[in-house]
């Protein structure tokens, strides 16, 4: 079989190490695709991708294209004679784009499609209290995370696992399935699956604000996998009213205590140790919290700083 010609399309860390293992595995990259340069930070400097950045080290050819169907990307692309593209954390592609390799173009996806199709599939998985999640690599087409399966990985979510611990988890179980995909591609053994169409799916839609935002009348369970699932980003958040003042709380860990009380709902019992928030049968103990301006840091050294009245509770 003739040399793979690979161009590989990602933006974030999450796309890295997929990339680290192609070069690494001494397959030829031909291009790297990635957006362009933003600004970021107080000083709004121009940042680069974390993909860029290591395409750069690696010296490796780079496509930052604004608009996917500028005739002049396209031309760029089709002068690399790539074969196989493939795609991690990257956006949708054009038809133009997808389907100009001879090998197609495939798609590293963090859950097992057909479930958790969309932007945020870690999060859904821990905000749902999944127990089970994995990574699939899929045939790109005209839809959303919709084509034709090529290979899973499963993997256990652990109780203490976070957004951030399970991302971590599935970009190096990824990574691996993408090489396990591209030698099936190599040597023509590829045996494709169609998804399940049932209408009874799971979604992992974008996540918002007003996602984020704690509903405290849920269960104890709900709450606490609420706070993990979007820890440490974007974060759960909550109002804390504390006398007249109402403070916008962002809450990144949380233990919690089963226990029958006869609080109100978002009720504070505190000490300038530790922070519970009575819910139904029982409390929410946040470990590490947020308040605005100021720097994440331990429950406890925030209330070393911050006088709570009586009353206080949140909502």
């Amino acid at each position: 079989m003739e040399k793979l010609r690979i161009i590989f399309m990602g933006t974030p860390d999450f796309a890295v190490a997929t990339l680290k293992a192609l070069v690494s595995q001494g397959y030829n990259v031909v291009g790297v695709v990635t957006a362009p340069d933003r600004p970021a930070g107080r000083g709004r400097k121009l940042q680069e991708s974390a993909v860029k950045k290591y395409a750069v080290e690696q010296h490796l050819q780079i496509l930052q294209p604004t608009n996917l169907k500028d005739t002049g990307f396209l031309e760029e692309l089709k002068s690399l004679e790539a074969n196989l593209h493939i795609v991690v954390a990257f956006r949708m592609l054009p038809k133009l784009v997808w389907s100009m390799p001879k090998h197609g173009t495939f798609n590293l996806h963090a859950s097992l499609l057909p479930n958790y199709r969309g932007a945020a599939p870690i999060n859904w998985a821990l905000i749902n209290g999944e127990t089970e999640t994995g990574v699939s690599t899929f045939f790109i087409d005209d839809k959303i995370d919709t084509g034709e399966i090529i290979l899973q990985e499963k993997t256990d979510i652990a109780e203490n696992d976070t957004a951030g611990t399970l991302h971590d988890k599935l970009m190096l179980l990824g990574a691996d399935l993408v090489l396990k995909t591209v030698a099936q591609i190599e040597n023509g053994s590829v045996h494709k699956k169609k998804q399940n169409q049932t209408t009874e799916l799971k979604t992992a839609h974008k996540i918002h604000k007003e996602t984020c935002q704690i509903d405290w009348k849920k269960s104890l369970d709900e709450i606490f996998n609420h706070i993990r699932g979007l820890s440490p980003y974007p974060a759960a958040w909550t109002t804390l009213v504390n006398g007249d003042e109402n403070v916008f709380l962002k809450i990144y860990g949380a233990t919690k205590i089963m226990e029958n009380h006869t609080l109100s709902i978002g009720s504070i019992i505190s000490d300038k140790k530790e922070l519970k928030i009575a819910i139904k049968n029982g409390f929410i103990m946040p470990t590490e919290i947020q308040l605005p301006g100021k720097r994440k840091m331990k429950t406890s050294e925030v209330l070393n700083g911050l006088n709570l009245s009586e009353s206080a509770h949140v909502v």
